[in-house]
């Protein structure tokens, strides 16, 4: 088997495990399984073990001495730490960014905020909201940066998943708006301290969520 194979295989493995992660279908604290995924992928142990160390990578899993790799847990200090990166970075993204955004990619943004309010299941809004961040920094010529951003999309994604895992409300993004009404305007200042502040703000305020502790009901879109 060739070593681009095995990536291909790698990746495949690892996508279709974040995905289990990101969405609750693998919580926290369960163990994977080496040989029971390279049987259930028809793969060999080393596409397995480098899918371990990119979920590892991207904050997931992690691996623990005797206890084999576990799906990794969380708490708000993690949100936040997760928020204030995603602040830092998708705002210098913004900033490389913004004098190459065309009319055709703000209004794919404008259509992306508007599926993300129109949402009514916690999927549909977390699908059109990374369309949206990812849209304004598309344009940034960084790809590395851009790699690193759609990383801790996914973290916040599951963290998402697991504060909203029972219920969801429908709500309206005004920052999301001020942020392109910025960009239409060339004020590429105003839209980075829009989004700095509209990204920090996860984690930073508790939902009045009935039968939750400020620990499990933080804010949690951005």
């Amino acid at each position: 088997m060739s070593r681009d194979h095995d990536d291909t295989i790698a990746g495949r493995i690892s996508r279709a495990l974040a995905e289990r992660i990101i969405h609750g279908e693998l919580v926290p604290g369960a163990r994977l399984a080496q040989d029971h995924l390279a049987e259930e992928f028809g793969a060999s142990h080393v596409p397995v073990r480098e899918a371990f160390r990119r979920l590892e990578a991207q904050g997931l899993v992690v691996s623990l001495p005797r206890r084999g790799v576990r799906v990794a847990s969380f708490d708000l200090k993690q949100v936040r730490e997760v928020a204030e990166m995603r602040a830092a970075l998708e705002v210098l993204a913004l900033r490389h960014a913004a004098p190459s955004l065309t009319p055709e990619v703000l209004a794919a943004a404008e259509k992306a905020a508007g599926d993300a309010d129109a949402a009514r299941d916690v999927r549909t809004w977390e699908e059109a909201n990374r369309r949206f961040h990812r849209l304004i920094v598309s344009t940034c010529g960084m790809p590395r940066l851009l790699t690193v951003i759609d990383d801790l999309h996914a973290v916040s994604a599951r963290f998402l998943f697991v504060a909203w895992r029972a219920t969801w409300e429908a709500r309206t993004d005004h920052d999301h708006r001020a942020i392109l009404q910025a960009l239409r305007d060339g004020d590429t200042e105003e839209a980075c301290r829009i989004l700095e502040r509209h990204v920090q703000w996860i984690g930073r305020a508790p939902l009045p969520l009935p039968g939750r502790s400020e620990t499990e009901g933080f804010a949690i879109v951005g």
